[in-house]
């Protein structure tokens, strides 16, 4: 019985687990805006986008997966994803940004529930082409893929 128990519960995990490192690695930033994200301070103190943000990590992950050619159809329907999901969190930040100076404190509240429930969303759209990705790579890439999203350090250190 028990070991039945842990049969199911284990895949469940894994999804759960799954969901949270890309919601670590994707979404970590509470504030839409992307701003603390970038690393490199612009002079003239302009904001990065989710869509920018979005393509500096899908250019660090590809070079530390090492994404081969049997694996580029599925590494592209990874990226089209990601970059629908920084489009969809530019236009929130937009219309926070036009909005936010006559909300309430209610309507702050509100505002940030959508933007939960659109982070929600796209972790589900995310999954299928990630898992899909994941499953095709090699086990040296899984290890790869494992340590990035518990870590958020693509390959700048050895993984052992």
């Amino acid at each position: 019985m028990n070991q039945k128990a842990y049969q199911v519960s284990f895949p469940a995990k894994l999804v759960v687990v799954t969901v949270a490192f890309l919601t670590a690695i994707f979404f970590a930033n509470p504030n839409p805006s992307f701003a603390a994200a970038s690393k490199k301070k612009s002079s003239s103190g302009a904001r990065i986008s989710a869509v920018e943000y979005t393509d500096v990590h899908i250019k660090d992950l590809q070079s530390s997966l090492k994404i081969t050619l049997d694996q580029e159809e599925l590494w592209n329907n990874l990226t089209a994803v990601m970059r629908e999901n920084a489009k969809e969190m530019d236009a929130l930040s937009k219309d926070r940004a036009e909005k936010s100076k006559g909300m309430n404190a209610v309507e702050h509240l509100k505002f940030h529930s959508l933007i939960t429930e659109a982070h929600l969303n796209q972790q589900k759209r995310l999954l299928p082409p990630f898992e899909a990705l994941y499953t095709s790579l090699s086990a040296e890439q899984q290890k790869i893929a494992d340590t990035v999203f518990k870590t958020g350090k693509y390959g700048k250190r050895r993984i052992k």
